[in-house]
């Protein structure tokens, strides 16, 4: 998918951020569990940089079938 794609996940308002536990970059970096604006459910690794909160996204794919789950189970809340 591209990232233009990926970038419609952030507007998915019952989409699920974790901490991405790989960071071995030593900066802050989250895991966006959304649907995108083509209804796919993908998980969209990314960070915040600088005073602007511009968000860089590192990389993007479909969801898993854990990620998927824990997606559902915040709908189901």
């Amino acid at each position: 998918m591209s990232f233009e794609e990926a970038s419609t996940v952030f507007y998915d308002e019952q989409a699920l951020q974790i901490e991405d536990p790989d960071e071995a970059s030593g900066e802050d970096r989250f895991v966006m569990i959304g649907l995108s604006a083509r209804l796919r459910l993908l998980a969209v690794c990314h960070c915040v940089r600088g005073v602007g909160g511009v968000i860089r996204i590192i990389s993007a794919r479909r969801a898993i079938k854990a990620e998927q789950n824990q997606y559902r189970e915040r709908l189901s809340r």
